[in-house]
């Protein structure tokens, strides 16, 4: 993503002579001044050019102007427009700052003020290219083996996987879908001896019961129909390197056996053969469920656990490392502008606020697709609401702000059973149990609370 280094204004305006009035009182140095005296091609140079600072004259009917006005705003919501009109008004002032102008000036036009105006929002541009600098920086400097974080959370989990990295034999990540567990995954890899060698990933949760061997620990022609040949299963794809199982909680009680007894003999036989090979490799499993519940209901095996647990990294929601917003936005921008091939520069402020109030209920994951899908719609330099998903153009800020102190006992319970749905994993019975109800309350509870987006499972 490049940045602009020479701020342009644009001044359009139908007589000659003001024009250049305006052109020469405005003249500093590193301005440059582009000019038109027709409403279509002043439109067609701002396509082009993208200026900063914009200067229209309505010299044209005022409702053209306010068209013209709206038409630069729509394209580009970073734009700065000045209107000028000799037909001023407080009504039609405050509907053109309404609709995104920066500013309204009468005629005749004080040139004094004009100046200070354009000398304000030049130092304010150059104050942005050097905030724009240091967040590139700040950046470059909160990355962690390509995961953005600087909140103390954050900080925490990266020490964590700096000190383990080189001794674990075993690992579990567990955080809420869209956390950045396979990222956490994969620098554990990276970081340790293992680091050479494959990552190789397994979906828990697609391992049909019968195939599970097949799959996990490979088989032998003729072991079965269809083994036309030998074939190795992903312990062994992946000795010498690391095995990532996620959704380990999703493994049935067989599985789980399974996987125990070659964690401790590092052995594994393929099917069909009575040849055991030995595996010297890591195994990190990730999961979004609490395993801890899972063992006292009796759905998980306590020993198996304790195995994949003796390291074990907690991953924050969004929700709550909020002042790694922003960098995790500038981070996706960057990414998404340099692959679309766009000069994005940002985010507009309200489209900045319209994201800071939102719960972000799919973390990680759900930012970066927002504003993957935001760069690839926007023909602006800036993302704006408009280019954000309906869900969060229609967000009232003060029905979605988790960290204010008073709220309506509707919210105080829908917070209270995502929270403790989220605490056992998403299952609705325990969960029922827990708040004194039948579980087909809880089932109604969701649908009148609208909270099945959250994904959580059954």
């Amino acid at each position: 993503m490049t940045t602009q280094t020479r701020l342009q204004l644009l001044a359009i305006d139908t007589d000659a002579e003001s024009l250049s009035a305006v052109s020469s009182a405005l003249e500093q140095e590193g301005l440059e001044i582009l000019t038109s005296q027709d409403q279509e091609s002043g439109f067609e140079i701002f396509l082009r050019v993208r200026p900063r600072i914009v200067f229209v004259n309505l010299g044209f009917p005022s409702p053209h102007g306010m068209e013209l006005l709206q038409r630069m705003v729509h394209t580009d919501p970073g734009a700065n427009i000045i209107l000028v009109s000799e037909h001023y008004s407080a009504e039609s002032a405050v509907e053109a700052i309404q609709k995104g102008a920066c500013d309204y000036l009468a005629k005749p036009l004080d040139i004094e003020r004009l100046q200070e105006r354009v000398a304000a929002l030049k130092a304010e541009f150059e104050t942005r290219q050097k905030t724009l600098i240091l967040d590139l920086e700040l950046l470059d400097a909160c990355r962690f083996e390509g995961i953005v974080g600087r909140s103390p959370l954050m900080l925490e989990v990266f020490s964590k996987v700096r000190r383990v990295a080189p001794h674990f034999k075993t690992a579990l990540v567990t955080g809420a879908t869209g956390t950045g567990k396979e990222q956490v995954a994969r620098a554990l890899h990276r970081l340790s001896p293992a680091s050479t060698d494959r990552f190789v990933v397994c979906n828990s949760s697609a391992l049909v019961e019968s195939l599970v061997d097949s799959e996990l620990f490979g088989y032998v022609k003729g072991a079965f129909t269809g083994a036309n040949q030998d074939r190795p299963g992903l312990f062994e794809s992946a000795d010498g390197g690391s095995l990532f199982l996620d959704e380990i909680g999703e493994l049935s009680a067989g599985a789980q056996a399974k996987l125990l007894r070659v964690l401790q003999d590092h052995q594994v036989r393929r099917v069909g053969s009575s040849v055991t090979r030995s595996v010297d490799l890591r195994v990190i499993a990730a999961t979004n469920r609490d395993l801890r519940a899972m063992v006292g209901e009796g759905t998980f095996r306590e020993d198996l656990y304790y195995r994949l647990a003796m390291v074990e990294i907690a991953l924050p929601r969004l929700e709550d490392r909020r002042e790694d917003l922003p960098l995790l936005e500038r981070y996706f921008v960057e990414k998404y502008a340099a692959e679309y091939g766009k000069p994005i520069a940002g985010l507009t402020r309200r489209a900045q606020s319209r994201m800071a109030i939102y719960p972000w209920p799919g973390n990680i994951r759900e930012l970066e697709n927002v504003i993957g899908n935001a760069c690839m719609m926007t023909d602006g330099r800036f993302i704006d609401v408009d280019d954000l998903p309906e869900r969060m153009r229609d967000l009232q800020g003060e029905q979605t702000r988790t960290d204010e102190g008073l709220f309506s006992l509707q919210e105080a319970q829908r917070r209270h059973i995502v929270r403790v749905l989220e605490r056992v994993g998403g299952n609705k019975l325990r969960a029922a149990r827990i708040l004194g109800v039948g579980r087909n309350t809880i089932y109604k509870l969701l649908s009148r609370l609208k909270l099945e987006e959250r994904n959580l499972s059954a």
